[in-house]
């Protein structure tokens, strides 16, 4: 089939195949490196997030909880402020109340929990295991595909038990506070043991803005990259129409008519590339022939 078409329209073909496939090639690396921004962009918002919540829970830890832990045995009702978990889950609801943040998740997932609202679902709980397995894994992090709709990144840290005080309310229910067993029972959130990894601090960040606007700026950059081939292309397919093949086809019709005898033509091209060479032997043939044929007709004479 190539072989009938003109040198015109395998060029094109060619260029065509060199444009796809410098789209396709293009686009799987843009593709790699717009995710990899992605991650990075997402995983920036998390790191300052949960490094927040980390402060807050060493203050409450070690500013409000001294302060308010006589009173967890005269109190009727626990005092959940001084729990760090708390505290920092309760800045963290509110700075969702802001519309910027109100996708954003912040939890103290806990595989036996004192308040069942920290209760580890299982996605969360396979982290924990996983921490629990390695002791020298710090942190963890990648996209959840356990939930619908949008995508999430999260990042993931271990909570120890590192301090003896925090036994307190979690060794026995013997042990733990009157009050906090008035408000919690005494069902939940004991047997923790000193140095155990009984939970994780979760960070989830929605991812699906960012790859939006990525994916919006991948097909914005191969439109132009397109646009900028397609000129190309076009500005390559004038420059050898000029250059190669109307002078190959003028050449072709000059030798079609010297071939019946009309030698009254020469083919003149200024430029000294490889068509000027084609041409200057052209129309050496052509004075070669006609010396020949004035020589034949001379002997007939």
């Amino acid at each position: 089939m190539l072989k009938n078409l003109k040198l015109g329209a395998k060029l094109n073909i060619l260029l065509v195949a060199i444009f796809f496939l410098i789209l396709i090639i293009s686009g799987g690396f843009l593709s790699v490196i717009l995710e990899r921004n992605v991650e990075r962009t997402v995983t920036d918002k998390a790191l300052v997030l949960i490094e927040t919540m980390g402060a807050i829970r060493e203050y409450t830890s070690t500013q409000i909880n001294p302060e308010l832990a006589s009173r967890l045995e005269t109190e009727d009702q626990f005092l959940p402020q001084t729990v760090p978990g708390y505290a920092a889950r309760e800045v963290f609801e509110g700075l969702r109340d802001q519309p910027e943040y109100r996708n954003f998740f912040y939890k103290e997932a806990t595989l036996n929990p004192t308040n069942l609202r920290d209760k580890a679902d299982s996605f969360e709980a396979e982290i924990v295991n996983k921490f629990r397995d390695n002791p020298d894994l710090r942190q963890k992090s990648g996209f959840r595909r356990d939930l619908p709709g949008e995508d999430i990144f999260y990042i993931a840290r271990p909570i120890s038990i590192n301090k003896k005080s925090c036994l307190r309310c979690h060794s026995t229910p013997e042990a733990a506070p009157k009050s906090q067993l008035a408000t919690y029972g005494s069902e939940n959130g004991f047997g923790w043991k000193l140095n155990e990894i009984v939970g994780v601090q979760m960070i989830s960040v929605p991812a699906s803005r960012v790859f939006k606007t990525a994916r919006q700026l991948q097909i914005n950059v191969l439109v132009i990259l397109g646009g900028f081939l397609f000129l190309a292309m076009i500005l390559i397919n004038f420059f050898l129409k000029i250059t190669i093949t109307q002078p190959i086809k003028k050449m072709a019709q000059l030798a079609q008519k010297i071939s019946t005898g009309d030698l009254s033509r020469e083919f003149e091209h200024d430029a000294n590339d490889e068509v000027g060479m084609l041409a200057a032997s052209l129309n050496r043939m052509k004075v070669s022939l006609e010396i020949a044929m004035n020589m034949l007709n001379s002997e007939t004479d």
